[in-house]
């Protein structure tokens, strides 16, 4: 089914989200008919937000919002749904489009296996009926569903469509170039350098694919990395958790802007607590790549946020002599907690690779390196 047909059957002129690899000709199709314009399409930091946002559409036009996420972010939603939203609170209809990562019989990475498993079930237990999207499915049946789900709606009650791998197809989107010459990469590469054996947590997505192939390149083994293939958002505050039980060694997290936005809470949390053994690096790049590459939220100016949140020192860079000698910089203690933005080109190597080991693996040999 074409994309711009499915939404066209949805009949909605409010879209808030987060980007997902199996929604991408949706999100192509929304950005290129809406771009990012507030009242009708919005790119949010994580997928609560965007059931906030959704709520305010309804309480100013009393029409049907619809929240796009990959699965993965219905976590993030619960809160809302059931507090907010529910029929049993403020009665707001919403029309749920998932992504159905680690859809049961379908190939896909190890963190989305469990979700994938109770994406349905957990839609059940919130009370949203739901419906699956796939390669058969026609647009008559998206409005068929929207009209036996009217009784619904008109209740407040919200309804979901689950999103099939290769369910959407149509739009195509256009490379982006945010004018960085800086390759994620190469950043990468060089605070793992930086480090030597100091443990690093990576965040999820194409930064710890890049990080374990460098240590591949370099004959090194990973014990000295955790590599954060789930739970988006809160590889900072894994590292700091390492930190203040380890106070010996210095701990580095690698990060990403999209992440960052996400949890933003957990920079306060870090710059409360000075964590004089921790450096948080971030990979800047205004992308949520690892789904499409679609924009995050925006310009943040986020060594200012990290220094309001108490982080001791915080700069931003996009070179690499001046790269290297931040990180230099960093590994003096009175500079720490330290924050440093690394502003990085949009893009990965077409080959880049996967993680050879399993998350047990890793954990394990993480946790060996932590002890020794």
């Amino acid at each position: 089914m074409q994309a711009r047909d499915f939404i066209d059957a949805l009949q909605a002129d409010f879209f808030a989200g987060v980007p997902d690899s199996q929604l991408k000709h949706m999100c192509n199709f929304l950005l290129s008919k809406y771009g990012q314009d507030p009242q009708h399409h919005v790119i949010a930091a994580n997928e609560g937000n965007c059931v906030g946002l959704a709520a305010g559409y309804h309480l100013a036009t009393g029409k049907v919002p619809v929240v796009y996420m990959q699965n993965s972010g219905e976590g993030n939603a619960v809160n809302p749904i059931t507090s907010l939203t529910s029929p049993d609170v403020y009665a707001i209809p919403v029309v749920f489009v998932i992504g159905w990562r680690g859809e049961p019989g379908v190939h896909d990475e190890p963190q989305h296996a469990q979700q994938g498993r109770v994406t349905n079930e957990l839609l059940d237990v919130l009370g949203i009926a739901h419906m699956k999207v796939g390669t058969s499915t026609e647009p008559a049946d998206i409005v068929a569903a929207m009209e036996e789900w009217q009784p619904l709606l008109a209740e407040g009650k919200s309804v979901a469509f689950v999103v099939g791998k290769g369910a959407l197809q149509g739009e195509s989107g256009g490379a982006r170039d945010n004018g960085s010459s800086l390759t994620r990469e190469c950043a990468v590469e060089l605070v793992a350098q930086a480090a030597g054996e100091d443990p690093i947590v990576s965040t999820t997505g194409k930064i710890s694919r890049e990080l374990f192939e460098i240590r591949e390149r370099a004959g090194q083994d990973h014990s000295r990395d955790f590599l954060t293939v789930g739970s988006m958002g809160h590889a900072s505050s894994i590292a700091l958790g390492i930190a203040a039980q380890k106070p010996e060694k210095l701990v580095w997290c690698v990060d990403g802007d999209g992440a960052v936005l996400m949890h933003m809470g957990s920079l306060a949390h870090a710059g409360n607590v000075q964590q004089s053994n921790f450096v948080h690096v971030l990979m800047n790049n205004e992308a949520h790549e690892s789904v499409g590459g679609y924009p995050t939220v925006g310009t943040i100016d986020f060594p200012a946020v990290a220094l309001a949140c108490g982080y001791k020192s915080a700069c931003s860079v996009d070179t690499e002599d001046s790269l290297r000698e931040k990180l230099l910089c960093a590994r003096e203690a009175e500079n720490r907690p330290a924050f440093i933005e690394v502003k990085c080109a949009i893009g990965s190597r077409g080959d880049l690779g996967r993680p050879t080991t399993t998350p047990r693996q890793n954990k394990e040999a993480f946790m060996k390196h932590l002890e020794d």
